[in-house]
């Protein structure tokens, strides 16, 4: 859909998790024109519903930011109805939904309920941009699904980024236990999926976004590229969403104040964001390292479930036979 020249725009970051989204949200958060709001598809069940810890640390409901975008987009979050938007979230919002979504046209009723979810969002993202002065939201949600509605939302400007990683690098991630800092009560872990069910994730998803391609402005990103050249990568990506070059975004990456000639590190801002990877919660200035622990530490035979299960996109990514593989983590 064609956006009008005051509609928010948002730099949507799609792909399986375990990729590099939280790592790369945080990098562009670190400019004054991002503003970074994390897993926004999260916001109903995890932050309104559990009122889970904001990436800045405080609960849902007691962290500013979050009070004023409820007041500005919703007149405050409790004129939400919960239960009403997670009914049209399962309407709308489910891979299943996708081959409908990628048509040319919908049922009138069809359009009105993507188009009234949608919506939601719409106002999350201009509310954001109201309360921080920022020229691009970005969302790192993830979902195909999620993506091919927002294309169908008016007054919107989207631009998403197809985030790819190794399809054998991602089912190792996603074979291990990790806690989940962000829920107050108790102890929670994020899912682990076996090798089969991630590669199965794996293809979905990147099939729906070389479907989205077609019929949306997609920005693809193999996540070995980016951790290969993150400060080409972050160049890149504001001139997709239509920013400026800011070397003061870059800082974070060396650790070092350049402008000033400082040596000691830089403590990465922490955006305002919903769910996503622990990374999001360090206060350590962020590092980029290669890390190819899969290699030796996927079992053989997963890894050749995997392997072969993900076989074509791996071809098409450049991953066959490929040497190498970069993972990212938080130093503090």
């Amino acid at each position: 859909m064609t956006a009008a020249a005051d509609s928010p725009r948002v730099l949507f970051v799609g792909g399986l998790g375990r990729s590099g989204s939280t790592l790369l949200e945080l990098l562009l958060a670190q400019s004054s024109d991002v503003c970074a709001v994390g897993e926004v598809v999260h916001l109903w069940e995890r932050a309104l519903g559990a009122d889970e810890r904001c990436g800045c640390g405080e609960r849902f409901t007691a962290c500013p930011f979050w009070r004023q975008v409820g007041e500005n987009a919703f007149g405050g979050w409790s004129a939400v109805d919960r239960a009403e938007v997670l009914a049209l979230k399962d309407r709308v919002d489910r891979t299943r939904h996708i081959p409908r979504l990628a048509k040319s046209s919908l049922s009138p009723e069809q359009l009105a309920d993507v188009r009234e979810y949608a919506s939601r969002y719409t106002r999350i993202y201009r509310a954001a941009l109201a309360v921080t002065g920022a020229r691009v939201v970005v969302d790192s949600s993830k979902h195909a699904s999620l993506a091919f509605a927002l294309r169908w939302a008016e007054g919107l400007d989207l631009r998403v980024l197809h985030l790819v990683r190794d399809s054998r690098a991602v089912a190792y991630s996603w074979g291990k236990q990790v806690r989940r800092p962000e829920v107050v009560d108790g102890e929670d872990f994020m899912p682990t999926f076996s090798p089969l069910e991630v590669s199965k994730l794996w293809t979905a998803q990147n099939a729906a976004f070389h479907l989205l391609a077609a019929r949306a402005e997609v920005l693809r990103l193999r996540y070995e590229d980016f951790t290969a050249d993150p400060a080409g990568t972050v160049r890149r990506l504001r001139e997709f969403a239509g920013l400026p070059d800011d070397p003061a975004a870059l800082r974070i990456l060396a650790g070092t104040d350049a402008a000033q000639g400082d040596t000691e590190p830089v403590a990465p801002f922490r955006a305002h964001s919903i769910a996503g990877n622990p990374l999001r919660f360090s206060d350590g200035p962020l590092t980029v390292r290669r890390d190819e622990a899969w290699r030796t530490r996927l079992p053989r035979r997963s890894r050749a479930v995997v392997s072969l299960a993900t076989l074509p996109f791996r071809v098409r990514y450049g991953y066959l036979g490929q040497r190498g593989s970069d993972s990212v983590e938080a130093s503090s």
